[in-house]
């Protein structure tokens, strides 16, 4: 699903949600599955509010880093009252995954909802689980590790607890 070798990612929802870190982990997934890659950054109102995007562009070779309208293979937005806004982005046979896809009970934080969207996304994309569990912990801090990297099992799919949580049946 992708143009020219070229995948176009776009990331959206509201500031202090989480959208740039959510760029910024799959832009570092994706480079370190071999790949050239281009980010862009709309700001727009980002103080906690405004409408944010992030462009996310990888392949073989990357010219530009913003991604055309109406050429996101995928949009993820992390606030679902954004899909109107943002959706002009997405491709006629693009995917779209929304915030309301995930159960944010099963979070350890609703703070780590753009993480467990990017393991939505992670199932759609030929980057291997490695290249993502390595980039969160690359781009966020320690203490943010366990919380994020649950998350991202849960958008995953992966709904399995830590083995200090699970249950046993005697």
């Amino acid at each position: 699903m992708s143009t020219a070798n070229v995948t176009n990612v776009v990331v959206a929802g509201l500031g202090g949600q989480g959208v740039l870190t959510c760029g910024d982990i799959l832009a570092e997934a994706a480079f370190r599955s071999g790949a050239d890659v281009k980010k862009a950054e709309i700001h727009g109102m980002s103080q906690r509010g405004g409408s944010v995007a992030c462009d996310v562009r990888f392949g073989q070779n990357v010219r530009s880093p913003m991604v055309p309208t109406g050429q996101a293979h995928f949009l993820l937005v992390l606030k679902d009252d954004q899909v109107e806004v943002a959706k002009p982005a997405l491709a006629a046979d693009g995917v779209l995954l929304t915030a309301g896809e995930v159960d944010i009970e099963a979070l350890a934080s609703k703070r780590c909802l753009s993480v467990a969207m990017l393991g939505k996304l992670s199932r759609h994309l030929d980057i291997d689980e490695q290249h993502w569990l390595d980039a969160i912990s690359t781009v966020l801090p320690a203490k943010l590790h366990d919380a994020n990297l649950q998350a991202f099992q849960i958008g995953r799919g992966h709904q399995d607890l830590p083995a200090d949580q699970e249950s046993t049946d005697e």
